[in-house]
């Protein structure tokens, strides 16, 4: 116990985020450009889980609604875990397994992403969901832990914690993940924005300050012509 049980912790967490980014870093890399390109495209993102995976949705939701580092427009993202009405109305006429997947084919529309979040993996009210999702046209990232569970074969872009099946040690590499996907995220959109902005103003600035003298001459010489 002491302080010999705390490195041992922060150890298992260490190795944990280390070995998720040297085997996935590169599926990451795919989703945070997904993710961007949907949000680039006017898509919404959703997010759900339950317990602490419910908690983690509404932090990663409340980062794009609000802002990660950078002071810009709030990005459109919903975590289903929040809405307590729908949550009890849906679990109290059909069941606690749809709370989600009715969410989904109330609120989502094709091209946007969705993220379902379950240590396990076999979480049966987020995989009810991942389907209603593939009915949708919804793209569905899923962050999962251990052997990745039945989430891993029917989800889009998978996010597994391979390197544990602690339940703990999977959730701190969750938020580790998420945190990377909004700020990688934020920059890519502002990049692109900042690229357009420039196009937009580069070729037609000098075109416009090189037609003002011939626009004020043709006044100039409708003027002179006036008897």
């Amino acid at each position: 116990m002491g302080q010999d049980a705390i490195r041992r912790i922060f150890a298992a967490t260490a190795a944990a985020q280390q070995r998720f980014v040297a085997q996935h870093a590169d599926a990451l890399e795919r989703v945070i450009g997904v993710t961007a390109d949907a949000l680039a495209a006017g898509r919404t993102l959703f997010f759900f889980g339950n317990g602490g995976s419910a908690a983690d949705a509404q932090h990663l939701a409340a980062e794009f609604v609000n802002r990660y580092r950078l002071a810009r427009a709030p990005l459109p993202a919903v975590a289903l875990t929040t809405d307590s009405s729908a949550l009890t109305s849906i679990a109290n006429d059909f069941g606690y397994d749809l709370v989600f997947a009715k969410q989904i084919q109330a609120l989502a529309r094709r091209g946007d992403v969705a993220f379902a979040i379950s240590t396990s993996g076999n979480a049966t009210n987020v995989l009810r969901a991942v389907d209603e999702c593939r009915r949708t046209g919804v793209l569905t990232v899923g962050l999962t832990g251990g052997s990745g569970g039945k989430l891993a074969e029917r989800v889009d872009h998978l996010l597994c914690v391979d390197g544990t099946r602690e339940t703990a040690r999977i959730q701190e590499t969750h938020i580790v993940i998420g945190h990377v996907l909004c700020e990688l995220v934020e920059l890519r959109l502002a990049e692109q924005g900042d690229a357009r902005s420039a196009g937009d103003a580069g070729p037609s600035s000098v075109p416009r300050r090189a037609r003002r003298p011939a626009t004020a001459s043709r006044a100039t010489a409708k003027r002179r012509r006036r008897p």
